[in-house]
């Protein structure tokens, strides 16, 4: 579900809610909020302790009466109260007053390709909750290629490839609509997930919560190529004895461990591509694909999915925060329509 751009420039702040970060545009602003989506409460009083960057420093770290929540799961509002505390302490007083003033205050939100409407509605209650009295949607894949500079409006292919923190969304885009797109549940949580699972199973070895990153990381820039390092060490704890311990992982291992689920993305890629008409194809064969979202930056994507498919690819130039900029550009005018002229009788 995508608004017309008409209604969009009547909004006065957009949000983007991500399962790893949350986003906020304010109109005349620009970007207010880059947090991440986490809430620390304490369970005895239900009060909210910390938010966003400080709360997600508290993962793993806290009493048992402090739980960290997320109210935000694969890009859908999972718990609408909590949603809104933790975007009323993100934005903070200064920004809602101001927003308190508009008159009919006006929302756009991202929500992701094929949401069904609960999850929509999940999203235009939490907006509604902060003082909105109309949301409008706007599909994730269209914002994101717009915030990356892709020109959407125009009668020719554009490839996006949204890559999430819970999915992984592709779409072929044109005259400012999408010809053909597909959601792969699989994203940078996953590849996590599976480097998790191969140092458990491997070296028994159970990592801090903060700590899968950093091994990405330290694949280095050829990540999932073969020219990296052959080897890192890596702290963790020992599953068996509890204990402190430092392991030495080989990094050929680790690809191989994360290969699953970036074969899930590629026939994610390679399903769109069968679907698309032939004279778009040939478009893209020259333009390639454009990469958006925090886990595009995993290093050594960008060069696997160029062997695999044979296309160019590319990654924008501030990929995370993409689909909240295309909002911005969307709320601020900056993005014309194509003027179709109908033909006379």
């Amino acid at each position: 579900m995508t608004a017309s751009l008409e209604a969009l420039r009547r909004c006065h702040f957009a949000v983007d809610l991500g399962a790893a970060r949350t986003r906020v545009y304010v109109k005349g602003d620009g970007l207010v909020v880059d947090q991440p989506s986490a809430a620390a409460v304490n369970t005895r009083t239900g009060a909210l302790i910390a938010v966003g960057e400080f709360a997600e420093q508290m993962t793993g770290r806290t009493p048992h009466y402090i739980r960290v929540v997320r109210p935000v799961s694969g890009g859908t509002v999972v718990d609408i109260e909590m949603a809104q505390r933790m975007l009323r302490h993100l934005l903070g007083d200064k920004v809602r007053r101001t927003l308190r003033r508009k008159p009919r205050l006006r929302a756009a939100a991202c929500t992701p390709h094929d949401s069904d409407p609960l999850a929509q509605r999940a999203t235009i209650e939490t907006l509604v909750g902060l003082g909105a009295r109309r949301v409008e949607l706007v599909d994730t894949l269209i914002a994101a290629a717009v915030g990356s500079g892709l020109p959407v409006e125009q009668p020719e292919a554009t490839m996006v490839l949204v890559c999430g923190a819970a999915a992984t969304q592709v779409a072929v885009l044109s005259l400012g609509s999408i010809v053909t797109a597909k959601r792969v549940p699989v994203g940078g949580e996953a590849v996590d997930q599976a480097i998790v699972q191969h140092l458990r199973h491997a070296h028994e070895l159970m990592l801090p919560s903060q700590s899968v990153r950093p091994l990405q990381l330290a694949l280095s820039g050829n990540g999932l190529n073969e020219h990296g390092p052959a080897s890192t060490e890596i702290h963790g704890r020992d599953v068996a004895t509890g204990l402190a311990r430092s392991v030495r992982v080989d990094t050929a291992a680790v690809r191989d461990a994360i290969q699953t689920p970036l074969t899930a993305i590629l026939d994610g890629i390679g399903k769109v591509l069968r679907d698309c008409p032939p004279d778009l194809v040939a478009d893209l064969v020259d333009r390639g694909i454009v990469m958006v979202g925090g886990s595009a930056l995993l290093p050594g994507l960008d060069e696997m999915l160029r062997q695999a498919t044979g296309m160019p690819v590319h990654i924008a130039e501030r990929p995370d925060i993409c689909a909240v900029q295309g909002l911005g550009a969307m709320l601020e005018g900056r993005i014309q329509p194509l003027e179709l002229n109908p033909l006379g009788p």
